[in-house]
């Protein structure tokens, strides 16, 4: 069986398109609420208030679960209380859905 350049070329195009829709788009809008919880984690973490913290970025995370912030925010608490096979789980999850953060590139990359 023979194939003419052109379709040649489609297929390769068509492959290309269906694979770059496996990660999450950089323009996805977060739902408001899990912003807003977000943010009062954001406050807890600030004061030190670690549980109460990682509470509200998983409660961000119920909200919207194409939160990736909130998977990097529960990472960073992950690293501080020494549990890194977490962190890089968290930072994984970033990654799922946006293959190109690189705040969970570069958290995974720390030791």
């Amino acid at each position: 069986m023979r194939f003419s350049p052109a379709v040649v070329a489609l297929s390769l195009v068509f492959a290309t398109v269906s694979s770059a829709s496996f990660g999450q788009s950089a323009d996805i809008e977060i739902k408001p609420r899990s912003i807003e919880y977000m943010q009062m984690g954001e406050a807890a973490q600030k004061r030190g208030e670690l549980d109460l913290a990682a509470d509200l970025y998983e409660t961000s995370l119920v909200v919207d679960p194409r939160n990736g912030s909130a998977f990097i925010a529960l990472a960073q608490i992950a690293r501080v209380q020494e549990l890194p096979g977490k962190a890089i789980r968290l930072y994984r999850e970033a990654l799922i859905l946006d293959p190109n953060n690189l705040d969970a590139w570069r958290g995974r990359a720390r030791p």
